[in-house]
């Protein structure tokens, strides 16, 4: 990083000293990474999970397209929201401290989420269980990076990353063997005993990060903090709402997302005034951290919202129970997990931009060609098309985290990797909102003409959601209505394909717009050397 850039300190964090402590690493590894693997699982469990939250009560909740992003987004969007704060909070009053009130937080609000009766309800519930997550994540990262040393930190990290891949894979099959067997809220309750046997571990065996010395520590940027996000809240609000209403220039959509973009920009300006900020801006003068960065969002963006779209496929369109969908999306973290832990070779040979590009690429083919799918392509084309996007992301997700948090200075072990996770859920729950709107809109376009004239109950149920449309389908050859009935179904079935092919293609313009930009803006590999 260049030296223009302000350390908050220079006094590094530290963890105690003392006879033993290496035959510790072990044991602290594996109670960071379990906190790790809770709420990384819990992610991917609750998208197996949202068809059955789509159907009627007592099934599931009667949640629409719109309460179902959103049970996705708050999470993401509080967890984003106060990523920089938290890190910042770490450095100040030890990141063990953080990590223990955050398991405990993310385990009440497991609870109280398995109990919700409402969507609304399950939609503050998961921004609890968010806040929860902004504690725990950035302070397992600064964990690692204060007690592992040289060589030892980076394996450290690569086995962090590793993790991520394993909750892909779990968490889908987990959450699929628990809805076979209970109601929807068992995804949330098997966090519980997780919760408890790790807060127990982390009071025994981790070490109490804290800075050496007594200089004092970096000032909370309150002002930059509460900027970010509620202009995060507002654009996500505004892209939902245009996806739910099929209407991006209204008052109801355009609005709050012009609030949003207008609270961004003056994040933006007073990052770049401020003494200490929360972000500050002018690592992005870096264009290796710029586009590092910019790698991570993106690929965060097609990851969450393209979940979000594979699940309604398979179990909506394709007719697989939770299990089944679950294994489904096995090959796509199977593809992190054999190719992630080569990329660093991949790097020191070739450079960060060449692997980061590449990465980039196999992902945009990976989505073109789930772009070409349907009801009736068979399983294993899908499975390999989406074993090719894995394989992007394993090449792209190791490089830009290191790049990230290299950038920045080692006192701010914190900082750093609540920036990288910043990037990672901003990507997030724009991927969620955007991607999701448009698979919303283009499938509201095209249903409503097959549900026209069902009665205004019908149409409402009918066009939320592919899941409502097939329920309003059963509904209809219940009551005798079995012609009609097959034509709202195969009308579900044809538009649900025709909107997510659609998103797919801006998914996939998304990452090769990115690609051409890292390619130019990331430098060589004479610059990482």
């Amino acid at each position: 990083m260049s030296a223009s850039v302000p350390a908050a300190s220079d006094l590094p964090l530290r963890a105690p000293e003392g006879p033993g402590r290496e035959p510790r690493h072990t044991l602290v590894l594996v109670v960071v990474l379990a906190a790790v693997l809770m709420v990384s699982m819990d992610n991917s469990i609750l998208n197996v999970a949202l068809k059955t939250l789509a159907e009627p009560a007592p099934v599931g909740l009667g949640a629409d397209h719109g309460r179902l992003q959103w049970a996705v987004d708050s999470y993401t969007l509080a967890y984003a929201g106060l990523l920089l704060g938290s890190g910042l909070m770490g450095d100040r009053v030890g990141h063990k401290k953080l990590l223990i009130a955050g398991i405990a937080l993310f385990g009440v609000a497991s609870a109280l989420s398995a109990n919700a009766r409402t969507p609304d309800q399950l939609i503050g519930l998961r921004a609890l269980m968010g806040v929860a997550g902004s504690l725990i994540m950035p302070a397992t990262l600064a964990i690692i990076s204060a007690v592992f040393p040289g060589e030892r930190r980076t394996r450290a990290l690569g086995i962090w990353t590793a993790v991520v891949g394993v909750a892909v894979a779990l968490g889908p099959i987990i959450g699929g063997a628990l809805l076979e067997r209970f109601w929807w809220g068992a995804v949330f309750l098997v966090n519980v005993p997780v919760v408890l046997v790790t807060l127990v571990a982390m009071f025994f065996v981790l070490p109490d990060t804290r800075r050496s010395g007594t200089a004092p520590a970096r000032r909370m940027d309150l002002p930059g903090i509460a900027l970010s996000g509620l202009g995060l809240l507002g654009v996500v609000y505004g892209v939902i709402k245009a996806g739910e209403l099929n209407d991006w220039t209204g008052r109801d959509a355009g609005v709050p997302l012009a609030a949003g973009l207008a609270l961004l920009v003056t994040f933006v300006l007073w990052e770049r005034h401020v003494s200490q900020p929360a972000l500050d801006m002018r690592y992005f003068r870096e264009r290796g951290f710029a586009a590092a960065a910019t790698s991570l969002g993106v690929l965060y963006f097609t990851l969450v919202g393209g979940t979000f779209v594979i699940t309604f496929y398979l179990q909506s369109v394709r007719g697989y129970g939770p299990l089944v969908t679950g294994v489904c999306v096995l090959p796509l973290a199977a593809s992190l997990i054999i190719f992630a832990p080569r990329v660093p070779k991949l790097v020191t040979r070739f450079g960060v931009r060449a692997v980061c590009t590449s990465g980039l690429a196999v992902m945009a083919a990976g989505l073109i060609g789930l772009a070409t799918v349907d009801r009736a392509t068979s399983i294993w084309v899908f499975e390999a098309y989406l074993f090719v996007f894995g394989a992007g992301t394993a090449h792209v997700h190791p490089p830009s985290t290191g790049t990230i948090v290299s950038a920045m200075p080692a006192e701010e072990s914190g900082a750093a990797s609540a920036v990288n996770n910043t990037f990672r859920q901003v990507g997030a729950s724009l991927g969620a909102a955007v991607l999701g709107s448009v698979l919303n809109a283009a499938y509201h376009t095209r249903i409503g003409p097959a549900v026209d004239g069902l009665g205004e109950g019908r149409e409402g149920q009918a066009s939320g959601s592919v899941a409502g449309t097939l329920q309003v389908a059963d509904d209809l050859a219940a009551h005798g209505r079995d012609l009609q009935a097959h034509t709202v179904a195969q009308a579900a079935y044809g538009g649900f394909v025709q909107a997510m092919r659609i998103t797919w293609v801006t998914a996939a313009v998304v990452v090769l717009v990115t690609t051409v930009i890292v390619y130019l803006v990331m430098p060589g590999r004479t610059a990482d050397a």
